[in-house]
């Protein structure tokens, strides 16, 4: 498909999906953070310095953001491997 074209109804933000494919992401964790940053009721740049330490999040916390970079098999995860796949995605 070439750059700038329509992705069709799964992806929500094109140049948002463009941009992080050129960077090197597979078409899945592009597709999975670009529709997070087109929805409005997910919080994708509320990351990095300013959130809390994973340890500190509920396990449906966890998994809402596993959700999010659409981890698969989080659903029959421990708190703790939700942290690990989500550190080493």
């Amino acid at each position: 498909m070439p750059k700038g074209s329509d992705h069709g109804p799964s992806i929500k933000d094109d140049e948002t999906y463009e941009k992080l494919r050129d960077q090197g992401y597979s078409k899945g964790k592009a597709a999975a953070i670009a529709n997070a940053q087109a929805n409005p009721a997910l919080h994708p740049s509320e990351k990095g310095g300013r959130a809390k330490p994973y340890e500190e999040w509920t396990k449906d916390e966890l998994y809402d953001r596993a959700q999010e970079l659409d981890v698969e098999g989080r659903s029959d995860m421990t708190k703790d491997e939700l942290i690990d796949a989500l550190r080493n995605g």
